[in-house]
Formats: C-alpha cells, structure tokens, sequence
C-alpha cells in the first residue's frame, strides 16, 4: 500500500478524530438523557471540520512561498474560525440570553479537535521546511 501524502494523511485523520469525537459527544449526552442533535453539533463538526481541512490545505499549498508567513497564516485561520463563530453560532446561542454549557461544547469540542490536529499538522510541516 503506497503511503499517503503529507496533507491527505491530514485529511484522512482529520475525518476518523472528527467522527469519533462525534460519536463520543452524542455517546455522552444519551448517557446523560440530554437532547443528542441540539445545539447546533452537527452543523459545528461539519463546520469546524471544512475550515481545518481548507486552512490546512491553504498552509501547505503555500508552505514554500510564504514560509516565513505560515505563523501568520496559521493565526489568520484561527481569526477566521472565530469570524465563522459570530456569524453562524453566536446568535443562535445567545437568542435565550445566555450560553448554556451544552451549547459551548457542542462548538468548542470539535472546534479543540480540529485545532489540536491543525497545529501538530503545521508544526511537522514547519519542521519539514527547515
């Protein structure tokens, strides 16, 4: 079996990390009679998953042009998965007036996930220039 390249290894681990992070979160909410499909989770794993896979993609197509940058870069995608926060979560979470616990999980799980993957991703990538 041929090994797999750099940023599709990524991809690849990226989709197990995230479907099994899912399947826990719905394992423990069920476990703890708590509503499995609210909150928004299905839309912030899918969500939180196409960012990491285009900013990680981004960073490597460019990891040789703009090596220098790739910090900069890196932060820049991490202020734009905030932006899409604000634009696709905050409002729906704060309609009530307040952020259950329920509801800053079902983002901020996938979201530390996507974010712990990206970083030793980039960090590898990173070393791999030098």
């Amino acid at each position: 079996m041929p090994k797999l390249n750099f940023p599709t290894r990524f991809l690849a681990l990226l989709s197990v990390l995230l479907l099994i992070s899912f399947g826990l979160h719905i394992l423990v909410l069920s476990n703890m009679e708590l509503p499995i499909l609210d909150n928004l989770i299905i839309r912030s794993y899918i969500v939180n998953g196409l960012l990491a896979a285009i900013i990680f993609t981004l960073l490597y197509k460019f990891r040789q042009k703009l090596k220098n940058q790739i910090g900069f870069l890196f932060m820049g995608g991490s202020l734009l998965k905030f932006l899409f926060f604000f634009l696709l979560f905050y409002p729906t979470y704060k309609s009530d007036g307040d952020m259950s616990g329920l509801e800053f999980g079902a983002f901020f799980i996938p979201y530390a996930v996507a974010l712990f993957l990206e970083t030793f991703f980039t960090s590898r990538m990173l070393k791999n220039l030098e």
